[in-house]
């Protein structure tokens, strides 16, 4: 079943379902339309009823504010701002030292960490060297035992091949 299919009888008047959709798009766009009116109408209701106050007591208040800035003599201020311009430029560029001081501070930790850590090797090392060492004096004694006997063995093989001599 089509739009143009669709038919609707109102009081013996028949309707097309093309007339139909026509006749709503037109209803549709004059309600648009008066609801639109209706808003606009009732914001500016909203704006007349909204009182202007006095501003003549704002205007003075700006007028004394002019004098006052006058009298002051606003040409000084651009002195000082250009010596707190200056005085800022300082601080950045010390700040910028600063910040190459505080990478050269890590790289030198990080070195000093580095260096701790070989150091800590070494002593290692260290530490088993003189192990080492006092295993090797351990040896030494067993070792004069063992020439000392071979010693004796030889003089006794000596004596056993020449037993008169």
């Amino acid at each position: 079943m089509s739009i143009e299919e669709t038919e609707i009888n109102v009081g013996g008047v028949s309707f097309k379902g093309m007339h139909i959709a026509v006749v709503f798009a037109i209803i549709s766009s004059i309600a648009g339309a008066i609801w639109t009116a209706s808003s606009i109408y009732s914001r500016l209701e909203a704006v007349e009823a909204y009182e202007i106050p006095d501003t003549t007591e704002i205007v003075e208040q700006v007028e004394l504010i002019k004098q006052e800035l006058e009298d002051n003599d606003i040409s000084q201020l651009q002195g000082k701002l250009a010596a707190l311009q200056v005085n800022l430029q300082t601080i950045v560029e010390q700040q910028q030292k600063l910040l190459l001081i505080q990478e050269r501070v890590v790289v030198a930790e990080k070195t000093v960490t580095e260096m701790e850590t070989e150091v800590e090797k070494a002593e290692l090392a260290v530490e088993r060297i003189d192990k080492f060492d006092e295993y090797l004096k351990t040896m030494e004694s067993k070792f004069q035992k063992t020439d000392k006997e071979i010693d004796d063995l030889w003089e006794g093989l000596d004596a056993l091949a020449n037993p008169l001599g």
